[in-house]
């Protein structure tokens, strides 16, 4: 057992850093073959490959996920932990048959090449980001759930405003959800935008809350990555 945990959960060695990089590769290729299968016109056959490569690769990383749950000390830490729910949730509809592809998932696996390659500095940086994150993280679930309150008081203040000139974009609140999302992030598709005088006035007061939710979260998430910095001098 030691052994095999000097492969998979040691970078030191040279079979640790070996293994790691090649399932770096494996990662990448997994993700290049998921985006190739996306392309229109594939034959039959580019299709067969592409899923035979898939079964091998799933199975590989299962092989893996077992192998890094068994050796690790705190399963409950490990199964719970960023990596351990990235790799899980990776595999686990190619077994449920969800109809859910989230190969894409994989792609946070190659966060690890900075563990692996011993990048100090990006340690840092990532340990800096979780202090800000604890320190910020009153404010910024407070935030969030403010934010969801907006949505939905502007979801039905433009349905009431515009359901009867435009009974067809604005059929309901839920219908009118998509425009309050785009509106509060100031993004404005214009796929479905106001016509009524009491809509376009609600609607620039919708735009003044959205310039301020999408300063808030980056002005909370500079001050305490400041004062992260500072902890760390002291």
């Amino acid at each position: 057992m030691t052994s095999l945990r000097s492969v998979i959960e040691e970078s030191d060695t040279p079979s640790g850093k070996a293994f790691d990089f090649a399932i770096q590769g494996l990662i990448v290729l997994s993700l290049v073959t998921f985006s190739i299968e996306t392309m229109p016109g594939l034959s039959p056959s580019w299709v067969k490959i592409l899923r035979v490569f898939e079964v091998i690769t799933v199975a590989i990383f299962t092989v893996e996920y077992v192998i890094r749950f068994w050796l690790a000390k705190n399963k409950i830490s490990f199964a719970t932990s960023f990596f351990g729910l990235v790799d899980l949730i990776a595999i686990l509809p190619f077994y449920l048959s969800l109809g859910i592809d989230l190969r894409s998932v994989r792609s946070f696996r190659l966060l690890r090449v900075f563990r692996i390659m011993k990048l100090g500095r990006y340690s840092v940086a990532v340990q800096r980001f979780h202090r800000a994150f604890i320190i910020a993280r009153e404010e910024l679930v407070l935030f969030f759930f403010s934010t969801l309150i907006m949505l939905f008081i502007a979801s039905v203040g433009i349905y009431h405003f515009e359901h009867t000139a435009q009974p067809e974009a604005f059929a309901s609140v839920f219908h009118s959800l998509w425009w309050a999302v785009t509106t509060l992030t100031t993004v404005g598709y214009g796929d479905i935008y106001p016509i009524t005088v009491g809509g376009r006035f609600f609607t620039f007061l919708v735009l003044l809350v959205g310039l301020g939710i999408v300063s808030v979260p980056a002005g909370l998430v500079a001050s305490a990555l400041s004062e992260a910095r500072k902890l760390e001098e002291k």
